[in-house]
């Protein structure tokens, strides 16, 4: 694979109504707790005293820089300005942060679309910042495939029980992906995918595809569209599309109630 720049794209122009009203944006929601770096912790009783909130759209940051991603994009709409004021330039992760305004509140892809001109070159990483996922290695192991691969796309696979939720992906012993599904009421499949990397091939369909959509519909009454549709239409255009499956990963929406007390208790009594 041509050597590209990686750069993360982290969509977060969302409302979060399904856990509204919160009194800040859903992606600086506290979520467990960190070390002081600036602090030298030497015994159990230090980590208690020098602990730190950890908001839930750091551990995908960490996530991404542990795969070596050293930049990225956060994709606002207007008024979510409490997440520069918090990440600032990004040196609290040593990367370095970008934030970008949404153009139109019509799903991720759009969402998304917002960063072409930044990233049409590049290798992007896709993660969702309301999302907690094990293996803290995913990326890493995806962006190995696609370097290693004829792959335009690879989707990071995560078990689920809840296909009513998730994108489900139907792939082949070899990881080729022949399908994916959006929130089926039921299904056989057991993964769905969580994580995304992609060549410029796929940055370039995405941009076009939408321009058609946009051509050709009238945008005040288009419904949101999934990305996993856009994956779906350049797998039916020809595009490569491949799947790494984390068999014993871990994937938690914070997005819902339910979900959201889980992470604020499973998280209650550590930090990473």
């Amino acid at each position: 694979m041509k050597k590209h720049s990686i750069i993360g794209i982290i969509p977060a122009g969302g409302k979060a109504t399904r856990i509204s009203p919160l009194p800040l944006s859903k992606e600086l929601y506290p979520v467990g707790f960190r070390g002081d770096d600036d602090i030298e912790i030497n015994n159990q009783s230090n980590n208690q005293n020098h602990l730190r909130p950890k908001v839930v759209s750091h551990y995908l940051l960490e996530r991404m820089q542990l795969a070596g991603i050293d930049k990225a994009y956060f994709i606002l709409r207007s008024g979510k300005w409490d997440i520069p004021a918090y990440f600032g330039d990004g040196e609290m992760l040593s990367m370095s942060l970008g934030y970008l305004i949404m153009s139109l509140p019509y799903g991720v892809p759009f969402t998304l679309d917002s960063a072409y001109p930044f990233v049409k070159d590049g290798v992007v990483a896709l993660g969702f910042p309301d999302i907690l996922f094990e293996p803290k290695d995913a990326f890493f192991k995806i962006l190995k495939r696609l370097e290693n691969s004829n792959a335009d796309v690879v989707l990071g696979l995560f078990p689920t029980d809840k296909p009513q939720k998730a994108g489900m992906v139907d792939f082949d012993d070899a990881g080729k992906v022949r399908s994916i599904i959006e929130k089926p009421p039921e299904s056989d499949l057991r993964f769905m995918w969580g994580i995304a990397v992609w060549k410029p091939e796929f940055t370039k369909f995405l941009h076009e595809y939408l321009i058609g959509i946009k051509e050709d519909i009238n945008l005040p009454n288009l419904p949101e569209i999934p990305i996993g549709n856009v994956i779906q239409a350049a797998i039916s255009k020809g595009l490569q599309v491949e799947a790494e499956a984390f068999e014993h990963g871990s994937y938690l929406d914070i997005g819902t109630p339910d979900d959201l007390m889980t992470a604020v208790r499973g998280f209650a009594d550590g930090f990473e």
